[in-house]
């Protein structure tokens, strides 16, 4: 199978874009709508149904995060799905995310014609179509939101939320007998009414996770995603719950399950003493604000859907189209028009129970992509965040989805049923020719003595040079201490594994001969990373945890005639740097991180003309280290630097997370210690984080290298 390369997304979202997006996601009709038709099941019990679907997404979230920051890639849901358990159930997860979309959007829809209908006499309905039509030309022409403008709009809508919540919460506190008592039974359904309510709101939170959608546009997503989907649901968690117990107090159970407008309604309750209804106007505003930006985005990512599946060969090849002005027209017109049929055919409460329905399976069918990557033991499986209470937080968030769309109807169950059953028929009929590749779960079988497919670990090798080592993986440590093999001659690969060998076994707890019989026996295994004249020989002990590395630099060549795979690999370039790493098998994931690394700066531009001129050993490790992680410093008597002549590295004010890595003398490497007086003429080299190295850089300009 040859991987089709597309260019990557430029990562530019931080921490607070990664809530803002989860936040404005969840933040529409589930407030502004639902709780009416919710309350007519659940009574005054309906607050403590918005709590426990907040609570039963959790397992979904930290899902979500792991499998998001091990495979920080665009298309979320569809993409983890087919790369965990195979493209058939991505196909169930691709189509079933985009109908979920497609179905939120139109709730949100349905809410804002509501809402718009409270301002100017029109119908909900046919005004939600025309909103559709408006949503799609804004789409199609290339209008979406930009960052700073979601942050605005959920930055207001947090803060008149919580006007309205405060001033809610205080009257119903202090004031409550200006509002109606409320006798009726906390839950008139019982403990199967509860649940089915839950299974209803539980579209309030279906935002929560599209962030992770997102991962390839996210800086370090492997904090960011996870705590900004963390903080955003204690966030709306916070004020569904809270938001819903005051409309409940303010209009009592009977009169809120009424109402397509709670929000407009209580806030007419509370705010009387607001001229002209000021107070209901703010809340119309909020809400249409809120519905607007979730219907828009939500047929933005909807239409990305039928793309990406269009792209795999899953959906025709002219969905995948883009058009003159940079958008998939026929994606947008396809969705949008599902979107109107929804209108047409579905009322706003069975909007709502489907997408409910659609979501619970698909994140049932996340967690299981969490046991099967866990299960496969993939080693270039590699998330950043991983979820906790492993399996059982995954097993609960199998468990509780079934329950939940059995509890909601036959209508619920039967559009599931028949969504996957249409998908299954889709996929054998029309995708499954068009399709070369096979999911984790492969792994997983593998393990049983069956095949398993070779694409996905490769995929996932990419995935971490892309990402690099994280801040804690040793590195540029790793570097800075390395042998180094300068040969003039053109040698065999065979001589450069035995002399790196024996260099390697000075600091190992193995002999040279084992290690050279080691990596040997690799080599010969094939599957030895090469390219750009450029080989990396590795291999793991039992007995160590230190990384150790070897630098070999060939102005000669090296002969590598003797082994068809990696002579293959290099693709006629000369052999000129083999890198040897030796790890601990204890930590598979760092040593692949530390290889994927070298990888990535091997395959970086100028890369081998750097190495090649690299004057001495300090240079050479120096081509190597990431750039915002090193200084190289010149002791000077003619230089702001003069201060350090004289003084010891103990005596050096270093910023927190610093430390001298190497110190080049007189054409010769010292091992830098703490009693080390640093002299005239010495070169350092500095190794630490980015803030750190810019306020030593500045107290002491670096001279040009020489």
């Amino acid at each position: 199978m040859t991987t089709q390369r597309f260019a990557r997304l430029t990562k530019a979202l931080g921490l607070f874009d990664v809530y803002v997006v989860s936040t404005g996601a969840m933040i529409s009709s589930g407030f502004f709508l639902l709780p009416g038709i919710a309350a007519t099941y659940a009574g005054r019990g309906v607050v403590l149904a918005y709590f426990l679907a907040g609570l039963l997404i959790v397992p979904a979230m930290l899902s979500k995060a792991e499998l998001a920051t091990a495979m920080p890639r665009a298309g979320g849901t569809y993409y983890y799905l087919d790369r965990t358990l195979g493209p058939l159930v991505g196909t169930i997860g691709g189509i079933g995310t985009w109908l979920t979309l497609v179905l939120k959007s139109a709730f949100a829809l349905i809410g804002m014609g509501a809402y718009l209908s409270i301002v100017i006499d029109v119908p909900i309905v046919p005004t939600a179509i025309a909103l559709t039509a408006v949503f799609a030309i804004l789409n199609i022409i290339g209008a979406r939101e930009s960052s700073r403008m979601i942050r605005y709009a959920v930055v207001v809508l947090l803060a008149v939320l919580l006007l309205f919540i405060v001033h809610g919460l205080a009257d119903v506190a202090f004031s409550p007998e200006r509002f109606p008592r409320d006798d009726s039974a906390f839950l008139p359904g019982g403990p199967d009414g509860l649940l089915a309510t839950v299974g209803l709101v539980f579209v309030s939170f279906i935002g929560l996770t599209k962030v992770a959608s997102l991962a390839e546009e996210i800086q370090d997503p492997e904090r960011n995603i996870p705590l900004g989907m963390m903080l955003a649901l204690a966030t709306v968690t916070g004020v569904y719950v809270t938001g819903v117990y005051v409309m409940v107090s303010v209009l009592g159970s009977e009169a809120l399950s009424a109402s397509v407008t709670p929000v407009a309604d209580t806030a007419e309750r509370l705010t009387p003493w607001l001229p002209r209804g000021m107070g209901v106007w703010l809340m119309i505003g909020a809400a249409i604000l809120a519905f607007a930006s979730m219907a828009n985005a939500g047929i933005l990512a909807a239409s990305r859907y039928p793309l990406a599946m269009a792209r795999d060969g899953i959906f025709p090849r002219p969905l995948a189209t883009i058009g003159k002005l940079g958008t998939p027209v026929l994606s947008i017109l396809f969705t949008t028009a599902l979107l109107a049929l929804v209108l047409v055919l579905l009322n706003v409460e069975q909007v709502a129970k489907l997408a409910s329905a659609l979501q619970l399976l698909i994140f049932g069918l996340i967690n299981v992509a969490v046991i099967v990557m866990r299960e496969s033991r993939i080693e270039s499986y590699d998330p950043g965040f991983r979820s906790p209470f492993y399996p059982w937080m995954q097993l609960v968030g199998l468990f509780f989805p079934l329950v939940l769309v059995a509890e909601m109807g036959w209508l619920p169950v039967l559009f599931t049923t028949g969504i996957v059953a249409a998908c299954f028929g889709w996929y054998n009929t029309y995708a499954r020719s068009r399709i070369a590749r096979d999911g984790a779960i492969f792994h997983v079988f593998e393990r049983l003595g069956k095949r398993r497919f070779a694409g996905l670990d490769r995929e996932l090798r990419d995935i971490m040079k892309e990402k690099g080592a994280r801040a804690e993986d040793p590195f540029d440590e790793v570097v800075t201490r390395a042998a180094v093999i300068d040969l003039p001659d053109h040698q065999p690969i065979n001589q450069v594994i035995s002399r790196s060998s024996s260099q390697l076994a000075e600091r190992l707890p193995v002999t040279r001969t084992q290690l050279e019989d080691m990596l040997l026996r690799n080599l010969q295994a094939g599957g030895t990373p090469a390219a750009h004249g450029s080989a990396l020989l590795h291999a793991r002990l039992p007995d160590q945890d230190e990384s150790e590395l070897v630098l070999v630099r060939a102005a000669g060549g090296v002969d590598v005639s003797a082994y068809d795979d990696l002579q293959r690999e290099l693709t006629g370039d000369s052999l000129r740097a083999v890198f040897l790493l030796v790890s601990g098998e204890r930590d598979p994931g760092r040593h692949l991180r530390i290889l994927a690394q070298l990888a990535g700066r091997v395959e970086g531009e100028g890369f081998m003309l750097e190495w090649m001129q690299a004057p001495g050993e300090q240079e050479l490790k120096e081509v190597l280290l990431r750039d915002d992680r090193f200084l190289s410093l010149y002791v000077s008597q003619d230089s702001t630097s003069h201060e350090l002549v004289g003084r010891s590295l103990r005596e050096l004010d270093m910023p927190e997370g610093s430390l001298v890595a190497l110190i080049w003398r007189g054409g010769e490497s010292i091992i830098p210690r703490g009693a080390t007086v640093l002299e005239n003429g010495d070169r350092l080299t500095i190794i630490g984080e980015p803030d750190g190295l810019e306020q030593f850089a500045a107290r002491f300009r670096p001279s040009p290298a020489v």
